[in-house]
């Protein structure tokens, strides 16, 4: 069964980044990617994936329009107009723009992701659309043993979650979290 889980870091007080989209508090920290709920054994299982505008622009803005490195389809939650598309070594990738539905969204990313998983990329906000319609089935994050007071939320919506384990990734408390279902 294909499932969708929201991978990401966190501050210790609960927000993905500053209120100007900062992700410096994360980028200096020491992780192994082949670690406990390591980036590389994550993405291997994945064969889709979704993010809002502000956390693809924010890749763009730091990676590179030319250096997208997925190959496999992300759909971008967006109201914009101007965002461009991302290229990689074997050219355009494979992003789909889109105002729809989650549910809709749900549905076409399962059939693109061929079996495997998809992953929720970010933000807080369009993780809890996914999970008020039953979408969302794990969470797993890795928090930074730092506060920054403000900014933008992990989750800001009620979801009901199970703690299915906890580990340490060089300096980050790591934990996998089932969603409930119907309890959000």
């Amino acid at each position: 069964m294909t499932r969708m889980s929201y991978y990401t870091a966190s501050t210790l007080d609960g927000f993905l980044a500053t209120a100007d989209d900062s992700l410096d508090w994360l980028l200096s920290r020491e992780t192994d990617e082949r670690g406990p709920a390591g980036y590389q054994e994550f993405i291997a299982g994945i064969g889709a994936m979704v993010t809002g505008s502000t956390s693809y622009r924010w890749v763009l803005d730091h990676a590179g329009i030319d250096k997208w490195e997925f190959d496999i389809p992300c759909w971008v939650f967006t109201h914009r107009d101007d965002l461009p598309v991302a290229s990689g070594p074997n050219g355009p990738g494979d992003i789909r723009f889109t105002q729809s539905d989650v549910r809709e969204v749900y549905a076409e990313m399962a059939d693109a992701a061929g079996g495997r998983d998809l992953w929720m990329v970010g933000g807080g906000d369009l993780a809890g659309q996914f999970a008020e319609h039953g979408l969302l089935h794990e969470l797993i994050v890795s928090f930074a043993p730092v506060t920054i007071g403000a900014g933008k939320p992990l989750l800001p919506r009620h979801v009901e979650m199970r703690l299915r384990e906890l580990d340490r990734n060089g300096e980050f408390a790591v934990l996998r979290y089932d969603v409930l279902p119907d309890a959000h």
